[in-house]
């Protein structure tokens, strides 16, 4: 290869990275200015606090998802088993509160069993894949039928709710938080934060990059591709834990319908952010950016008429497909 065509390489791979930073929050920022343009209550502080709040959930996740999409694997069901875990974790706190009333330990052990529950959960999606060597589309989505039928079958076809007092006991969890800040939304910004330095300065990061770019190198280099991608699954399951803990106090119930499509809004913030569905590159803030992105549309459909918001999902798909396209043209043009 000559020097002018290295040269013309590097410039053309500088353009497509400058262009993948910089799509999503020009994307942003036109958002913004539509939801402006269509509603005046649009950046009003109660809004916009509101989107943060309901986003946080799935942003907790999409962190979580992206470092699995980054190693090269998906997962499928993280809204099934979210909806699991928070069937778990209110009939837990229901148990013990008959038993002890309603008291701090009892809020604590709930939290506790959310935790060890996607966590163990995300270990068993990750084991499945690696050490039984199934792919990751087949475990998930067959998971994904699995959680959603022991929540269906917990709640005997109905919902599950927290009892009034306990409800009532654990609602600042949601709708507290320090300055006017709700808490969900501080766990999101610690949880963004904490995952792209992880991302960016250390060697599990730099490990599920190599992962997704080229496997058989990362083996060559003394990698453990297994554990390191069994890790990325136990980790997201773990995130997945956490935002139930965020989000049961919201409403107080899990049902089947509970975490309905968050895969779906998961993976979408994770490739609108510009993280290659390929795998072997990925940004935590491009995620974040993503779950904003995805939040504004289904805000802007809930605060105008000018579509029907029962179309946010179809619209949701239509995103995935057009970053995925965007990128193939991105990768064959460098």
């Amino acid at each position: 290869m000559t020097m002018a065509t290295t040269q013309k390489t590097t410039l053309g791979r500088g353009r497509g990275i400058n262009l993948q930073v910089i799509g999503p929050i020009l994307a942003l920022i036109a958002l913004v200015l539509i939801g402006m343009a269509l509603n005046s209550n649009f950046l009003s502080y109660a809004n916009i606090t509101n989107v943060l709040a309901r986003s946080a959930f799935i942003g907790i996740i999409a962190v979580g998802m992206t470092f699995v999409i980054t190693a090269g694997g998906l997962d499928l069901s993280v809204g099934s088993m979210a909806a699991f875990v928070a069937g778990l974790m209110i009939l837990t706190m229901n148990g013990l509160t008959e038993s002890i009333g309603v008291t701090l330990p009892v809020i604590l052990a709930g939290v506790a069993l959310a935790l060890i529950a996607g966590l163990v959960a995300g270990f068993i999606n990750g084991f499945l894949i690696t050490r039984v060597g199934i792919e990751a589309f087949i475990v998930t989505l067959g998971t994904m039928g699995i959680y959603r039928s022991l929540i269906t079958w917990l709640a005997d076809g109905g919902t599950l709710s927290l009892g009034f007092e306990m409800r009532e006991f654990y609602r600042p969890v949601y709708y507290g938080g320090i300055a006017g800040i709700s808490w969900p939304i501080i766990a999101f910004v610690a949880v963004a934060v904490l995952g792209e330095i992880v991302m960016r300065h250390t060697a599990f990061g730099r490990h599920c990059a190599a992962i997704g770019s080229n496997e058989k190198v990362a083996l060559y280099s003394s990698i453990s591709v297994l554990k390191v991608r069994l890790a990325t699954y136990t980790l997201l399951g773990l995130l997945v834990g956490f935002a139930v803990v965020m989000y049961v106090p919201r409403l107080g119930s899990a049902s089947a319908s509970t975490g309905l499509l968050w895969e779906l809004e998961a993976i979408a913030a994770v490739i609108i952010g510009g993280t290659l569905l390929k795998g072997g590159f990925g940004r935590v803030w491009g995620t974040v950016v993503g779950v904003l992105i995805l939040s504004l549309i289904g805000n802007i459909l809930n605060l105008t008429d000018f579509v029907s918001p029962y179309l946010n999902g179809a619209i949701q798909g239509a995103v995935i497909i057009l970053a995925v396209v965007l990128q193939r043209k991105g990768g064959s043009e460098r």
